[in-house]
């Protein structure tokens, strides 16, 4: 009964955690480029279990009624991934933010930590995922058994985090032709913009 429980938390939250979005993009690029990959990799992990575990207790039917949250969220998000869609864009155009090794053009912690949480808490769809549906379906379990859930749903996001995150140095030599990384630019760049536009839905 308990493997069971973790093994639904676990199948649950993977399911809903790999699909390409903001935040699993900026994870592999910093996975490519060798920054601040752990303290990436852990911040995302820990965002999960926060807002899961919110979802187990309840906190979703808050959120789900509160209209108003869900719109300022929204057009906040909107308006910073149309930003950052454009820097990637420009990015693209510039070679010098193709090298891989170059120690000197590390970002700051503080400024990757930044655009994390903007991509973690300032997206509606982060919500829908971890405290809505997985946490919703979490709430439904026996209150002795909802650790275990929580248990499989850590299990999920650290191996997809950890995978994703330090998984990405295995992509590294095809990653060293500037055109590789010019299509990641504008992969994320449209990617951006889709996720941006697919938050218009959520305004009323």
């Amino acid at each position: 009964m308990i493997l069971d429980i973790v093994l639904k938390g676990f199948v649950v939250t993977i399911s809903l955690i790999v699909a390409i979005g903001a935040q699993n993009a900026y994870i592999l690029k910093l996975g490519l480029l060798r920054q601040h990959v752990f303290k990436a990799v852990l911040f995302c992990i820990l965002s999960d279990l926060l807002l899961i575990s919110l979802g187990v207790l309840g906190l979703g039917f808050f959120i789900k009624d509160n209209q108003i949250l869900i719109n300022s969220i929204a057009i906040f998000g909107i308006v910073f991934l149309c930003f950052y869609s454009f820097l990637s864009f420009k990015s693209a155009l510039k070679n010098e933010s193709l090298k891989i090794d170059d120690e000197v053009k590390t970002n700051p912690l503080k400024q990757v930590i930044s655009l994390l949480f903007v991509f973690t808490y300032l997206n509606p769809h982060t919500y829908l995922d971890t405290i809505l549906l997985i946490g919703g379906i979490g709430a439904n379990i026996e209150d002795n058994l909802k650790l275990y859930f929580l248990l499989g749903a850590l299990l999920a996001s650290t191996t997809w985090f950890v995978s994703l995150g330090f998984g990405a140095r295995l992509l590294i030599p095809l990653f060293k032709k500037p055109i590789t990384w010019k299509i990641l630019d504008i992969s994320i760049g449209i990617l951006m913009l889709l996720i941006a536009y697919s938050l218009i839905d959520l305004i009323k």
